[in-house]
C-alpha cells in the first residue's frame, strides 16, 4: 500500500494523485492541514532522504519564516519540531511504499520505484 502525504490544494500533490490513479495504484492520503505531521515519520524521512530533500526552502511559507526559524531548519534535530509546527514547509508530496519513500513528484522516479 502507498501512503501519500501532502496538502490537497498543492499542484504537485494533485499531479501525483492523478498519476497514481491513472496507473491503478491505490493510495491512502494524509492531509497535513487536517491531520498534522508526525514527528517520528518526519525524523525517519529526514534520515532516509536527507534534510535538504525533506525541507521545502523554495515555498512562500519558508521564505516568510524568521531567520531564527530558518536556522532551525538547518539541523535535523531541530527541524522536526519546525516541520510539525509548519507542515507547509515539508516537500510535497511524500509517498511511503514498501520499498522506501519518494519525495516530490517526478514521474520517471515514481515509475521506476512503483511500477
Amino acid at each position: 500500500m502507498i501512503h501519500l502525504y501532502g496538502i490537497p490544494s498543492c499542484d504537485t500533490v494533485k499531479k501525483a494523485r492523478v498519476w497514481l490513479e491513472k496507473e491503478g495504484l491505490p493510495a491512502t492520503f494524509h492531509d497535513y492541514k487536517k491531520e498534522g505531521a508526525d514527528p517520528e515519520k518526519l525524523a525517519a524521512w529526514i534520515a532516509a532522504a536527507g534534510l535538504g530533500t525533506v525541507v521545502n526552502r523554495k515555498g512562500t511559507t519558508f521564505r516568510a519564516l524568521s531567520d531564527a526559524d530558518k536556522a532551525l531548519a538547518a539541523d535535523s534535530h531541530t527541524a522536526v519540531a519546525l516541520l510539525v509546527q509548519h507542515p507547509s514547509i515539508i516537500k510535497r508530496p511524500i509517498a511511503e511504499f514498501p520499498g522506501g519513500i519518494l519525495v516530490g513528484f517526478k514521474e520517471d522516479e515514481w515509475s521506476a520505484a512503483l511500477l
